[in-house]
């Protein structure tokens, strides 16, 4: 776009001065009118052109990454549940903590006692033990973990604070 316009400015320019060298000096407002249309009708055509063709193309492609990005992500997190406990404890135990603190508003490092009363409330007993930061095993690392359903229901009522 750039160049078309540059390119218009020179034309309307080098029209004027050789209307002016001729002498004929009536015909430069016509001519240099003439030029401007004509570069004007070359820019809209080349905006048009672009726009029907490169913003969908960049947009899709962007669209298609930001879609690839999250669904790597989501298979990461479901085979991270569905494998071992030390799995869990390592990646999907401190992004769910972390969940928590920022939809409840509870700091663990504030006020321990409203912090877990709340986990409990929110999650109960059985799977805030799979969200608390405390909880991580030091032995049985290897046990599987609690698989995809409980990474649903922690999900779920995460969604719902």
């Amino acid at each position: 776009m750039k160049r078309v316009a540059a390119a218009g400015f020179l034309l309307v320019i080098g029209v004027e001065l050789m209307t002016l060298v001729a002498r004929d000096r009536q015909a430069v407002l016509i001519v240099a009118g003439a030029a401007t249309a004509l570069t004007l009708l070359a820019l809209r055509w080349y905006l048009t052109r672009e726009g029907e063709t490169g913003d969908v193309a960049e947009y899709s492609d962007a669209a298609a990454e930001s879609l690839n990005r999250w669904l790597a992500r989501t298979e990461t997190l479901i085979s991270r549940a569905e494998s071992t406990r030390r799995d869990w404890d390592r990646h999907l135990r401190p992004m769910l903590a972390r969940q928590f603190e920022l939809s409840t508003g509870q700091r663990r490092t504030k006020d321990r006692q409203a912090y877990h009363a709340t986990g409990r409330m929110l999650f109960g007993d059985q799977l805030w033990e799979w969200v608390n930061p405390e909880n991580a095993a030091r032995s049985g690392v290897e046990q599987p973990g609690p698989g995809r359903a409980v990474l649903d229901e922690i999900l779920r009522r995460l969604e719902r604070v």
